[in-house]
């Protein structure tokens, strides 16, 4: 017979216990804080957030004046056209730049913002410079391309445009008969409605701030629509200023055109009214947080002493409850005790019956 062999067994392929996870690259974590509504903090260096005043300035107030001359002289004054691309351009500004430096393009605004702490000093003095530099580039630019003959002027073009009062103001230069009636609008008038527009201005670009200087998801609707309605209240009276480099822009370079009133001449106007402004919105955003901060203290004490209350009508009721088991299991323990000494007795009468039976039992059995 032939004998079979036993096939040896067939070992099977070790399986691959190597890690291969250890060879995957490790993604990088992004340690920067993540904004859980949209917004970004502000850029980390102060030369870029000064970049980016100057250059949100420099096409805000380009593009006011630009609308302001052509627009005006073309197709005759349109409030609500120059409202509206007004806001329009604080708007798209606001949207491009304020990832960089929170898109002030106002010294009022800086001022508040600084006032408040949402930005430092040196920030403030960045932005102040970039500001300005940026209005009086889109001055110059605007003016170098004013089309201009000998029958049509530079002060044809720049009188709806610079920011005046009283002889100044536009409803006073486009109407004839307040022009007969001798009617204007003076400084007094001009300070009211440059200071009211101007915290409203503010006012907006101050709560759609974080605390850290950045924007808020808002703030480009709420920065468009108050500058909107600023300029369509303000603009008839006073050319809409609202903001000092705005201001300062074209004036430096109006001066000497001819103009009926030298727009330096009026220029403090322009530069008291909105700083004022901000100095306002800034004390009663501090003060709006003092009070928050007392209210939230006295909260805080009378939710304490209410704490406090139960804490110790709690330790007063668990020691009236003590006091009640202690009493019963005095009594418990006392009618123990009675129970206990009436047994004795019982036996004993018990016995004393018992023996008396058997006792009468053998007399009866005696006599038998």
């Amino acid at each position: 017979m032939s004998q079979t062999t036993p096939s040896a067994p067939v070992k099977e392929a070790a399986p691959d216990t190597e890690d291969t996870t250890a060879e995957q690259p490790v993604a990088s974590i992004d340690s920067s804080p993540i904004s859980t509504d949209g917004a970004t903090s502000l850029s980390k260096s102060p030369l870029a957030r000064a970049l980016a005043e100057f250059a949100g300035t420099f096409l805000i107030c380009f593009a006011i004046y630009t609308v302001s001359t052509y627009g005006t002289v073309l197709y005759g004054i349109n409030i609500l056209l120059i409202a509206v691309l007004t806001g329009a351009a604080y708007a798209a500004a606001t949207a491009v730049f304020s990832r960089f430096s929170g898109a002030h393009f106002n010294p009022a605004v800086t001022l508040a913002a600084v006032l408040t702490s949402r930005i430092s000093w040196l920030d403030a003095l960045l932005y102040l410079v970039a500001q300005v530099l940026g209005g009086i580039a889109a001055g110059a630019v605007a003016i170098a391309i004013l089309p201009t003959t000998e029958t049509v002027t530079a002060k044809a073009w720049l009188t709806y445009t610079i920011n005046g009062f009283d002889t100044t103001s536009l409803s006073y230069l486009a109407n004839s008969t307040l022009q007969q009636a001798g009617l204007s609008f003076g400084s007094t008038m001009a300070i009211v409605v440059e200071v009211v527009m101007s915290l409203l201005v503010v006012a907006a670009a101050i709560v759609t701030m974080r605390e850290d200087g950045s924007a808020l998801p808002n703030r480009t609707t709420a920065i468009g629509f108050a500058y909107g309605v600023a300029v369509a209240v303000a603009y008839p009276i006073t050319g809409a200023g609202l903001n000092p480099v705005r201001s300062t822009g074209i004036a430096l370079f109006a001066q000497g055109k001819g103009l009926t009133v030298e727009p330096l001449s009026q220029l403090w106007l322009f530069w008291i009214c909105p700083l004022l402004a901000g100095a306002v919105v800034a004390l009663v955003m501090l003060l709006s947080s003092t009070f928050s901060e007392m209210i939230a203290k006295n909260a805080m004490a009378r939710t304490a002493a209410a704490g406090l209350d139960v804490a110790e009508s709690t330790e007063n009721g668990e020691a009236v409850a003590a006091d009640a088991g202690q009493r019963e299991a005095a009594d418990i323990e006392t009618v123990s005790d009675g129970t206990s000494a009436s047994e004795p007795v019982q036996t004993e009468s018990t016995e004393s019956e018992s023996a008396d039976a058997e006792s009468v039992t053998g007399k009866s059995e005696a006599v038998k």
